[in-house]
């Protein structure tokens, strides 16, 4: 089991933001955000979004550095990956 964060490339509300996962269970992607003070607002139904100010901190803390596309790859094999189709249908 593990913790990953991609780069903060993602904009919104004035700053970059990356995505952390797990990719094999989201009780220890909430474990991990939790004891990291990671507010449960920014998960968004397989990962959370976090600040780039927070991106340093969350790798010293365990979580291995990907880049965004191994990231996903990681993601979908994990099968929590949820899908553009199933973010639009609300499931």
């Amino acid at each position: 089991m593990t913790i990953l964060i991609d780069d903060p490339r993602w904009p919104a509300h004035g700053r970059l933001w990356a995505h952390l996962v797990s990719d094999s269970d989201l009780a220890e992607l909430h474990d991990f955000a939790a004891a990291n003070g990671i507010p449960s607002r920014g998960f968004d139904r397989d990962h959370y979004d976090v600040p780039e100010d927070e991106h340093a901190r969350l790798i010293a803390a365990g979580a291995e550095h990907v880049d965004g596309h191994e990231l996903v790859r990681r993601l979908i094999a994990s099968g929590l990956r949820v899908t553009a189709r199933e973010r639009r249908s609300g499931h």
